[in-house]
């Protein structure tokens, strides 16, 4: 069917965990596959580095 989107979750575990955690369906689709092709870890230490709050 032309315009119609299948998507397949890679770790409908993880998902179903952030869907009730309040995440949208979308945001919670990218990290459920993104843990499942790199690995949970790798996708949970993601981001940037904060300074301490007392500096």
């Amino acid at each position: 069917m032309p315009g119609k989107k299948t998507s397949s979750l890679k770790d409908p575990q993880l998902y179903e965990e952030l869907r009730d955690d309040g995440a949208s369906k979308e945001k919670a689709a990218r990290i459920s596959n993104a843990a499942a092709a790199k690995g949970r870890k790798e996708v949970g230490s993601k981001g940037g580095k904060s300074g301490d709050y007392d500096d």
